[in-house]
């Protein structure tokens, strides 16, 4: 693989790129949460438009009369304008097309590695198209009048895409990620990380399944009342919330290896940093959930930390895989 035969300032160009579409991405993981949290999902009742306008109204005096039974004859009953509500999907939505625009600057960016490593090429190329299916999925969500499956699955596709982009740029970097030390890695650490990885993406399933039976819980409250909702909680959130425990000292373990065995200034141990700080926000994040009321917006940076964690995981995996001097994922 002639990865020398590459130009430096384009290869430093899909990296930027790619590295901020995976921020993008992030970005708008939070901004779907805080519009699921808020109850904001149906503030635009229908897509690509906003209440028939390609900018929404700021006041229902701009919509028509009967606007309310235009909408109920399309399958969308109570839908009544809330400028704030509106604005917000609407923000969500933009947030949403600017991704489209960056993956595609970083898959026509990533051209330069067709003739030297195709994968990566075709990485940052397949993550352009699930955009492009993810945009669709996004009108199914509110043709489906935010049913939880089509949004924890809108979700899970998001996930999936930082999952390409993070590979695409890590193998872009392979000569750098291989030159890691990681000698004192053991067969040990590799398969507590791959459990880590695996019981995050476990709590990340009962996660959407507490986040539906909230969803449910907050249209039986009308979105108010949130130091109620708790009473209403089913079991698989005690058992989501014992299970963070069991990520915490399985990642601890993991940072407490990578600090004895690396560098102040490897990667390793930055990410390892990265990683035990997003745990504990994400729990912090949870406990308020759980002992102040449900607040409104601790449910969307405890999704976001949910999703950068597994990132984080995913991208000390490559990291360790090219080190030991892997090539192939």
């Amino acid at each position: 693989m002639k990865i020398n035969m590459i130009n430096p300032a384009a290869a430093a160009r899909f990296r930027r790129l790619g590295t901020l579409t995976i921020f993008a991405v992030y970005f708008v993981i939070l901004v779907g949460g805080i519009v699921r949290a808020s109850g904001a999902g149906m503030g635009c009742p229908d897509w690509p438009t906003c209440f028939g306008q390609w900018v929404p109204p700021t006041d229902e005096s701009q919509l028509p009369a009967n606007y309310h039974q235009i909408y109920a004859a399309r399958g969308y009953e109570s839908t009544t304008f809330n400028p704030v509500k509106t604005w917000t999907e609407y923000a969500n939505r933009l947030v949403g097309v600017s991704i489209g625009f960056l993956i595609f600057l970083t898959a026509w960016s990533s051209r330069i590695y067709f003739k030297t490593d195709k994968t990566t090429f075709y990485l940052a190329l397949s993550s352009f198209f699930l955009v492009g299916f993810q945009g669709w999925l996004g009108s199914a969500v509110v043709a489906s009048n935010l049913k939880p499956f089509m949004i924890t699955l809108h979700m899970l596709v998001a996930l999936f895409i930082v999952a390409l982009l993070i590979y695409a740029i890590s193998r872009s970097q392979k000569p750098l990620l291989s030159a890691l030390n990681a000698n004192w890695v053991t067969p040990r650490f590799r398969l507590v990380l791959k459990i880590a990885m695996g019981i995050t993406l476990i709590q990340v399933a009962m996660g959407t399944q507490v986040r539906e039976a909230v969803d449910f819980i907050a249209h039986q409250h009308s979105y108010i009342d949130r130091e109620y909702w708790r009473d209403s909680f089913p079991l698989i959130f005690y058992v989501h919330r014992s299970f963070s425990s069991i990520i915490l000292f399985t990642n601890l373990w993991l940072a407490w290896k990578i600090f004895k065995n690396v560098d102040n200034n490897s990667l390793l141990l930055k990410v390892a940093y990265a990683l035990m700080g997003l745990i504990v926000t994400a729990i912090l994040a949870g406990v308020s959930l759980d002992r102040l009321g449900f607040p409104a917006f601790a449910q969307p940076v405890h999704l976001l930390m949910a999703n950068l964690i597994f990132g984080a995981q995913f991208f000390l995996f490559i990291c360790l895989h090219y080190a030991t001097g892997k090539t192939h994922l």
